[in-house]
């Protein structure tokens, strides 16, 4: 996953930093406010690991905008509030989790995990591990499927156009033909189940998450 990582505390930024990027994840750590809104305009993350109190502004403020501005990615608050209120207040701005420092880095580590299966559907995915499982059984996809695949985790919900998918290819320094996407859908469907995707057609393709 692409992590972002708002916290200003020099130690624990770094500690939080090497634990999620020692998990498989890519991660973007920022310090300030106007760095984390910075970021979200240009990159698009999978989960956000957020502190409340900023140099520059409240976290609470942070997440209330990019709720209300249709942003669904995944956060995580990393706080030392621990008050039923601050807790409640921050579930309520459209928190996933809240996790209390200080705090153990491999519980940080199953957060993080929990989060991701949360928002990967059905099926038993660890994006660190690229490895899949459904129904118990473990599930095989090639490196190009995995890019195809990772593409909808990235967006769970959210459609995306087969030029879109497409861009996942060229880094394998794949020749796209003009059926190359249908064929991997196809066989990502025969995989991870046929209900997995959804075709809209003349538009694209979406993860079914619920």
């Amino acid at each position: 996953m692409r992590v972002l990582l708002v916290e200003d505390t020099e130690a624990l930024g770094q500690a939080v930093y090497e634990q999620i990027a020692e998990d498989g994840h890519a991660v973007d750590w920022v310090q300030r406010l106007s760095h984390a809104q910075a970021s979200v305009r240009t990159t698009r993350y999978d989960l956000i690991l957020l502190d409340l109190m900023l140099p520059d502004g409240a976290g609470l403020d942070f997440l209330r905008q990019r709720r209300t501005a249709g942003d669904r990615t995944p956060v995580i608050i990393l706080t030392a509030r621990d008050q039923i209120s601050d807790r409640i207040a921050g579930l309520n701005a459209g928190a996933d989790d809240y996790l209390v420092k200080p705090f153990d880095l491999f519980e940080l580590s199953a957060r993080v995990a929990a989060v991701a299966r949360r928002y990967s559907g059905s099926l038993n995915i660890d994006s660190a591990a690229r490895s899949i499982e459904r129904d118990g059984t473990k599930v095989d996809l090639t490196a190009r499927e995995w890019a195809v695949f990772e593409a909808f985790l990235q967006r769970p919900g959210a459609l995306l156009s087969k030029t879109q998918l497409e861009d996942r290819l060229y880094a394998f320094g794949a020749e796209i033909e003009s059926n190359t996407i249908e064929v991997y859908i196809s066989r990502l469907r025969k995989k991870l189940g046929a209900e997995m995707i959804e075709t809209v057609r003349g538009m694209g393709y979406r993860l079914v998450t619920a």
